[in-house]
């Protein structure tokens, strides 16, 4: 069984690199302030639907406040100059029985190096064991990388276009 409160493991990176995917903690809110600070105004624009520099005090505690059972959270944490540095994560929140929203967000630097399509497969894992039926999420159409992630994972997609959102399921088999 995963204990997605403890959950942790190693990725390599497409370069070499590796990187810890783990269960996001309280302690993480300087992590993503920082890693918000470090992210391209279009990344955030494709990632939160509009500008995005600063977390409010009501979003942090939705952000960060996490049950690992409803809402299961993972960060990707990577090694610069000696320190761990968040540079990234992914979320689910059940928002029905046996059905949640996904949602993933990584700063430029480490994108297209395969860290989106890891924390898929890590989240997929843990939701399947939570007795998951399905993940929805909604991309903006302009946002191929996140769009090839979910092709990707490996679980049957179908997609709903609804002007510049694209809305995905992917079915647990």
């Amino acid at each position: 069984m995963i204990d997605a409160a403890n959950y942790s493991a190693t990725e390599t990176l497409r370069d070499g690199r590796t990187i810890t995917i783990r269960a996001q903690r309280p302690g993480d809110f300087d992590g993503w302030r920082a890693a918000l600070a470090r992210t391209s105004a279009e990344t955030l624009y494709l990632r939160f639907f509009g500008p995005k520099r600063e977390i409010s005090e009501k979003e942090a505690h939705y952000f960060l406040d996490i049950d690992f059972i409803k809402h299961v959270a993972l960060v990707a944490i990577a090694e610069e100059d000696g320190r761990p540095m968040l540079i990234g994560g992914g979320r689910y929140i059940v928002i029905e029985p046996g059905k949640a929203e996904a949602a993933f967000a990584l700063i430029d630097d480490y994108q297209a190096l395969g860290i989106g399509s890891a924390l898929m497969r890590h989240l997929a894992a843990i939701g399947r064991e939570a007795g998951l039926s399905e993940l929805v999420a909604e991309v903006l159409s302009d946002n191929l990388s996140m769009l090839k992630v979910f092709e990707r994972s490996g679980l049957p997609m179908s997609t709903r276009r609804e002007g510049p959102v694209i809305h995905v399921t992917l079915r647990y088999p």
